[in-house]
């Protein structure tokens, strides 16, 4: 990590977690925060897998952002795994962001689940409720109830409304975590974003685009490895495994004469050489992993 030594003597840098249900929005403002797509993001629950980290830095701050996997009722390893990192972010972080879909929290009457208020006590850090999607409730009157229930179940540091899409109220977001910031120098360089590999990115692009191809099961039973990624003068090589767990998913991932496993490598291809600046080559294989998200030694091995 490198530290600046021009940093003023109150500047503040620290680790804030996003938490929530699948598709809260976590990735959707950290990716608004930010500036630059970092976390992957489709309409399906269940997208973000991995713990991802985005840096913000602000004159005065530098706020380390933990994208973290839905939380849900774990039905396999796989599963168990990503709770589990979750958790992990709450405990770890200087503060948390709990994010809820404001259309949905009125619609069904959510606050905060038992056990994640649990979570939250046991951290013993400050808390933010983040209420997103706000720019899709017409009559803004209505969530006041509903931060009422916030506040009376737990002592929130705040509760803000906003919109990730829309940019509002992000600014006031980040000066209330700001404020709870230790003190300190920033523990990475002003224009880096993340600390996650490029053969990260490029694994998650092409998950990306099988979420957005596929539907029911197939996106939940594939996970995507980097074989071999070569820097080459013209080109990069980029070599990736598409894992899936039966035939009949691998026979869906290749489509018919090829057709569906091409459209994800256009699709990814160009979202790649988007991201890295440089052109791409990129060649899928699938391969199949009987179980491998119920196997721990697989899930392990992929890197979760």
């Amino acid at each position: 990590m490198t530290e600046s030594t021009t940093s003023p003597n109150d500047f503040r840098c620290g680790y804030v977690a996003l938490v929530g249900a699948p598709n809260a929005g976590k990735s959707t403002l950290m990716n608004a925060l930010l500036g630059m797509k970092i976390s992957i993001v489709t309409s399906k629950p269940q997208t973000t897998r991995k713990r991802v980290l985005g840096f913000h830095t602000g004159e005065a701050h530098q706020i380390i952002f933990i994208d973290t996997p839905g939380l849900i009722k774990p039905r396999y390893v796989l599963q168990e795994a990503m709770v589990t990192s979750a958790h992990a972010a709450i405990a770890e972080a200087d503060a948390s962001c709990f994010l809820l879909d404001a259309d949905r929290a009125l619609e069904r009457g959510e606050v905060v689940p038992e056990g994640l208020l649990d979570l939250f006590r046991q951290a013993g850090k400050p808390v933010f409720a983040v209420i997103t999607k706000s720019d899709l409730i017409g009559d803004k009157q209505r969530m006041l109830p509903l931060m009422a229930r916030l506040l009376e179940a737990y002592p929130f540091a705040a509760v803000i409304p906003i919109s990730s899409v829309e940019k509002q109220g992000l600014d006031g977001l980040l000066g209330e975590l700001e404020q709870v910031m230790p003190i300190g120098p920033p523990m990475y360089p002003d224009d880096q974003l993340s600390d996650a590999p490029e053969r990260f990115f490029v694994s998650e692009i092409i998950r990306e685009k099988i979420f957005e191809q596929f539907r029911q099961e197939v996106p939940y039973a594939t996970e995507v490895f980097i074989a071999e990624y070569r820097e080459e003068e013209e080109r990069d090589y980029i070599s990736a495994e598409i894992i899936v767990e039966r035939d009949s998913q691998k026979r869906i991932i290749i489509g018919n004469k090829g057709a569906a496993i091409k459209a994800i490598g256009t699709a990814a291809r160009i979202d790649i050489e988007e991201f890295l600046q440089r052109r791409v080559y990129l060649d899928l294989h699938v391969r199949i992993r009987e179980g491998w998200r119920d196997n721990e030694a697989w899930v392990r091995r992929l890197g979760y």
